[in-house]
């Protein structure tokens, strides 16, 4: 266990890496129009740009337990920083946009190391006792970082070029690269290690996770794009991921050295309990980060910077809250007792959110309500995660991290497309919905129609003209009705979602007094 000095250096350079990773899985998304126009690309050639990262992420995630063993951890972490670094500046460089989601998809392999390997190494820095405040550190980069990316991403964009949101990773991923090397060492484990023969390796294991993992997040990145089943393109890749991870799951089991060791999932309860609350944690997360933005921005008019403005006083209330729960959990307060009060506050975010949302509505209406939603979350995050990898000691933690971490990123790639085909299909229902409130022969109709006629003919429009641009004006307010009553069936649904997944921690064994994660060994 390291101490002082050395020992805050390290939480640094560990947090500011995974803040760095997880900002660039969304800050690319307010930048997205500017990219399309300055590199001459489509709507569907630039969404490669978010879904070459994640695909990546998702496949480098769990194996990073192995590859650190094989490497050694400080080795594997160090040149996992200079990929994501230099990757960056590529990005930044590129001319075309096959030559971005290229570099994007290198990116995503440095980045995705950075997650699972940044929270063992936290873990192994404290002593047990400590161990709830080293991963509320952790977890205020998992909450805070998806959360500001579209803050700083606004500010970039408004004020400065595309490329400039890959090149502020550029001088901290030098700095986090030195510290690194100076401050960061591989436990005995480790470092007495024998690194498996090539022929040793499970490349089958590999392969199948590749296949598995790549194709499934392929088909969620992609699908709203092409139309999901009527895809041949998704269909064919939706068939790839069921192989590969039916295939993936068998081999994983029956391997003497799996690449990723499935089998810890057996030898703990709250893992396996944690790994699908990891999945529901993603899921609010990520999904709620999406939608917001898209409605403040689609149907408020507010600016890309605006909306991460209004988003980050609730990402500080998470990062606030994260030593407090540490502290708590410390202190042998249940993470059984927290996780369900984290859930109901989050469930009344989605709720009251939900009852704000209006064509009138303005920052103030989202101000209080997204303080709770980074409450809630901050009493999810931190309980689930030392519960998960409570009791689990060495190769098994690494191992745990490593799954989690894939199946929170997952979770997140699950919320977002459901979403996003939610809004799309629940609109056009919405407005079928609506449309016999609206009739030629209803007296408020005609009499809205013949304002709007009388309003544009004042402005010089001749009467054919004007009844046109009447005829558009309550389309326009149809249209926004609609929105505003999908998005808040969204929320709602978001809400539902947290509240079904409740009796689950019925299925959470409370931990031993000092059944603590042992990551003097791990990876």
């Amino acid at each position: 266990m390291e101490t002082g000095f050395t020992k805050w250096i390290i939480v640094i350079t560990v947090v500011l890496c995974c803040l760095l990773e997880l900002i660039d899985t969304s800050i690319v998304n307010v930048a997205l129009t500017q990219m399309m126009g300055n590199l001459s690309a489509t709507q569907q050639e630039v969404s490669w740009v978010v879904a070459s990262y994640g695909i990546a992420n998702v496949i480098v995630i769990p194996m990073t337990g192995f590859l650190a063993e094989q490497f050694g951890r400080r080795n594997y972490y160090f040149v996992s920083v200079l990929i994501f670094t230099i990757a960056s500046m590529a990005c930044g460089q590129s001319t075309n946009i096959w030559e971005l989601v290229a570099f994007r998809f290198i990116q995503g392999i440095g980045g995705g190391a950075l997650m699972a390997t940044s929270q063992s190494i936290l873990i192994d820095t404290f002593p047990p006792k400590q161990l709830p405040l080293g991963q509320a550190l952790f977890g205020m980069g998992v909450i805070i970082g998806p959360t500001i990316g579209p803050t700083l991403g606004g500010y970039i964009v408004d004020n400065y070029d595309w490329p400039w949101i890959f090149y502020v990773n550029v001088p901290v991923g030098i700095l986090a690269a030195i510290f690194t090397l100076l401050f960061i060492r591989d436990p005995e484990r480790i470092k007495n290690a024998i690194p498996r023969p090539l022929r040793e390796i499970d490349w089958a294991g590999i392969g199948l996770l590749i296949l598995g993992v790549g194709s499934l997040q392929l088909v969620l990145e992609q699908g709203e794009t092409e139309d999901w089943f009527d895809s041949t393109y998704i269909m064919f890749f939706t068939a790839l991921s069921v192989i590969g991870i039916v295939g993936f799951i068998w081999r994983e089991l029956t391997a003497k050295q799996p690449i990723v060791d499935l089998r810890v999932l057996g030898k703990s309860r709250n893992l396996a309990v944690g790994a699908f609350l990891s999945f529901v944690l993603g899921f609010g997360l990520f999904a709620s980060v999406f939608v917001f933005p898209i409605f403040t921005q689609r149907i408020l008019g507010f600016s890309a910077a605006q909306t991460g403005y209004l988003l980050l006083p609730g990402a500080l209330a998470s990062g606030f809250m994260m030593p407090i729960i540490g502290k708590a959990l410390q202190n042998g307060v249940p993470q059984k007792f927290m996780i369900p009060v984290g859930f109901t506050i989050f469930f009344f975010f989605t709720f009251w959110i939900a009852s704000r949302i209006s064509p009138t509505a303005g920052e103030s209406d989202f101000f209080w309500p997204l303080i709770v939603r980074g409450v809630g979350l901050g009493l999810i995050f931190l309980p689930i995660t030392t519960m998960s990898l409570a009791g689990l000691q060495g190769k098994d933690a690494g191992q745990a991290a490593g799954l989690t971490g894939m199946i929170r990123q997952l979770g997140g790639s699950f919320g977002v497309a459901i979403v996003g085909t939610y809004l799309e299909r629940s609109i056009a229902q919405n407005r079928v919905g609506l449309l016999p409130h609206i009739s030629l022969y209803d007296p408020a109709t005609v009499q809205r129609i013949q304002a709007f006629t009388q309003n544009f003919m004042s402005r010089g429009f001749p009467l054919e003209q004007a009844r046109q641009q009447a005829y558009a004006a309550l389309e326009g307010i149809l249209m926004k009705q609609v929105s505003i009553i999908t998005y808040a069936q969204v929320f709602s649904g978001l809400g539902f979602f947290f509240l079904g997944c409740l009796p689950l921690v019925f299925l959470i064994k409370r931990n031993k007094p000092g059944a603590l994660v042992d990551l003097n060994a791990a990876h």
